[in-house]
């Protein structure tokens, strides 16, 4: 099963929130509907970032790492380089290759 790492972000708050979970569509609207307590007050948020781990141990155990860190720099690095060009071929070049077959 794939779970995700995710972070989001609330432009009202200024504030990331790192999560993991095995579906995205389903958990960005819950922040977005206040379901989640530690959320609610930052409505709307915007996922900035995720990455696929083949289970949610370890998708639990780098949120953890990164929460640890309570680095804002660090998060925001993490973003700058999913969003850097090179990676954004990468998954061009991922997302093409499995429409290839």
């Amino acid at each position: 099963m794939t779970v995700f790492l995710y972070i989001i972000y609330s432009n009202s708050k200024d504030r990331y929130y790192v999560g993991h979970s095995d579906n995205l569509l389903r958990r960005i609207p819950e922040h977005n509907a206040g379901q989640c307590k530690s959320t609610r007050s930052g409505i709307p948020w915007i996922l900035v970032y995720s990455k696929p781990f083949n289970s949610r141990a370890e998708a639990m155990k780098e949120e953890y790492r990164i929460k640890k860190m309570k680095s804002r720099k660090y998060i925001e690095k993490l973003i700058a380089e999913y969003y850097s060009p090179v990676s954004a071929s990468r998954l061009y070049y991922a997302r093409c290759s499995q429409c290839l077959g």
